[in-house]
């Protein structure tokens, strides 16, 4: 039986079946390779290496122009990422750490000492949990004794700790010294050398964990002081913190071999740091082009709270650059965050603002001011000027060398400008609204005077 259905309608049916056929293949090719630029563009989630050395300044780092201190593998780590010209923390170790950990001002933990630290309510310290929560495992090495609770206690699978600073050989027959693994208690051997047991365990957490994404949190003895020989210094050498800087550098280079030999060195973001400026023993020598930093480890003045920050992360940093823009310690919880895809509560403050897109090579605006305190002291600084809490303006165009004292009643444009910006941003954080400092006024320990300037 022929068919009554007309030839031409036949046909046109078949050319709008094709038109359909042929709109959905473009619709589905247009959605798999958008798909696969988004997975391209984005980059995953990193390794997170974080040192943290200390009592380390800027004078003391090669690739930031100190003239008596050399350090190849930061700086090579420098020329593979971002060197930040602009980083500040606060200048003590206790109230230091307490605000990378936490995100927050110490007006609002109550961090505004070294004995304070040691109470601290420990859910302030989130950190590690950012990374817990995205499914990384988690280590702490090394220091701890100025924070409170154990590395446990706030979201750290593993870890090697010690009390003190500082701690290098056990020389001392009268005072052993002690060390934790995971709640086990150590002895540190005779010959053994603190630097290369906490290298030793960095290493192993590596190679344990190299299927998944991990954090390391490793909080460096160097080059913090009684300065001792290290297991590379020639016998009676007169540099033992030239011998420190050094070795200190060597276990840098070393940890970037381990990346290497695993193949993860591309997968990791290393960021390099110092917990607060220069010791004032050794700040003298810690020039840079034969000028010395204003101020040291301990100062409110900017060699006390301006440290040296490196950040490298293969084929997504940028490479080579240097950044002048302004970053303060409590910027790691956000950035870390970002980068890990982890949410943050809303109930609290935080602090910190995110450069995650800077560390990915994208553009992004600087801080407009960062904000530094211990304990009663406090100030606020933008590019070029810096306002303390006794309403003192000082221009900061010569900084990190010199810091000028302006007039009260100054009539530049620029000053008057400036101070009423900075006065804005202290009034809006109102610190003296806040939790404030119970000590002797230094942010050292209370039951403790100024004599003890130089040994925390």
């Amino acid at each position: 039986m022929e068919s009554t259905i007309n030839p031409r309608i036949r046909w046109e049916k078949c050319i709008t079946a094709l038109y359909f056929i042929t709109i959905s293949l473009l619709v589905l090719l247009l959605s798999v390779s958008t798909s696969s630029a988004t997975i391209w563009a984005e980059p995953p989630r990193p390794n997170v290496i974080f040192i943290l050395a200390d009592d380390l300044g800027i004078g003391n780092v090669g690739c930031y122009g100190s003239d008596h201190f050399k350090t190849p593998h930061v700086d090579a780590l420098a020329a593979s990422g971002i060197r930040f010209t602009r980083a500040f923390t606060v200048p003590l170790c206790g109230p230091s750490r307490a605000l990378i950990m936490s995100g927050r001002y110490a007006f609002r933990t109550g961090a505004t000492n070294q004995d304070a630290c040691r109470v601290l309510p420990t859910k302030e310290l989130r950190l590690a949990r950012v990374f817990k929560s995205a499914g990384y495992a988690t280590s702490a090495i090394g220091k701890w004794g100025q924070l409170p609770g154990s590395p446990s206690d706030v979201g750290f699978d593993d870890y090697l700790r010690f009390k003190g600073s500082g701690v290098y050989w056990n020389d001392n027959p009268d005072k052993i010294i002690q060390y934790s693994i995971n709640g086990a208690d150590r002895k540190l051997g005779k010959d053994e050398y603190m630097p290369d047991v906490m290298h030793e365990h960095a290493e192993r957490f590596i190679r344990q964990h190299q299927k998944k994404p991990f954090f390391l949190y490793y909080s460096l003895s160097h080059v913090h002081g009684i300065i001792q020989p290290t297991p590379d210094s020639i016998p009676g050498s007169t540099d033992l913190f030239a011998d420190n800087i050094a070795y200190m550098d060597k276990l840098v280079g070393k940890l970037m071999s381990v990346l290497e030999s695993t193949n993860l060195r591309d997968k990791t973001l290393i960021v390099f740091m110092g917990d607060n400026g220069t010791a004032i023993g050794p700040n003298p020598r810690s020039t840079i082009g034969g000028r010395n930093v204003s101020g040291w480890k301990g100062s409110m003045q900017e060699g006390g709270g301006l440290v040296p920050l490196i950040a490298s992360w293969p084929g997504t940093t940028p490479t080579g650059i240097v950044s002048n823009h302004l970053i303060d310690s409590s910027d790691f919880l956000p950035t870390f965050a970002s980068l890990t895809g982890t949410r943050l509560s809303t109930e609290i403050t935080l602090d910190g603002h995110s450069f995650a897109s800077e560390l990915t090579g994208i553009p992004g605006e600087s801080r407009r001011w960062i904000f530094n305190q211990l304990a009663r002291m406090w100030y606020v600084r933008n590019e070029n000027y810096k306002l303390n809490q006794k309403g003192e303006l000082f221009d900061m165009k010569d900084a990190p060398f010199s810091e000028v004292l302006i007039d009260q009643g100054s009539e530049s444009h620029e000053a008057v400008d400036a101070r009423r910006e900075l006065e804005n941003v202290l009034a809006t954080l109102n610190p003296e609204g806040g939790i404030l400092d119970q000590g002797d006024g230094t942010g050292r320990h209370a039951n403790r005077g100024k004599a003890n300037a130089d040994k925390e």
